[in-house]
């Protein structure tokens, strides 16, 4: 497995010209988490309007952003890896192409 995954990143706030198709490092998989193959992501309006710097807010409403950001958080794919530390049911979190998840 690499250690680079094909993400869409957002580098600073703006419209959709600010998405950047790009390398960018595989998450790894910590104990309690998953590792998903991501086939399909979507994207929701929460994700619009911090792509947009969440401006409709109030600045002190507003939620800090550490870039680069991967939107997206509805996915579906395929388990790769996990990190067993208890088995039951798989929580998605979030990426583009790959992503790391606690096992809840």
């Amino acid at each position: 497995m690499s250690d680079k995954m094909k993400a869409v990143r957002l580098h600073a706030f703006g419209g959709p010209e600010m998405l950047v198709y790009e390398d960018a490092p595989r998450p790894g998989v910590k104990p309690g988490e998953v590792l998903v193959r991501v086939q399909a992501a979507g994207l929701n309006p929460p994700d619009w309007y911090l792509r947009d710097g969440y401006r409709a807010l109030p600045p002190e409403w507003r939620p800090n952003a550490s870039f680069p950001l991967i939107l997206g958080t509805d996915v579906s794919g395929v388990i790769e890896a996990v990190a067993l530390t208890s088995l039951s049911s798989a929580s998605v979190t979030r990426s583009t192409q790959w992503f790391a998840s606690p096992i809840t």
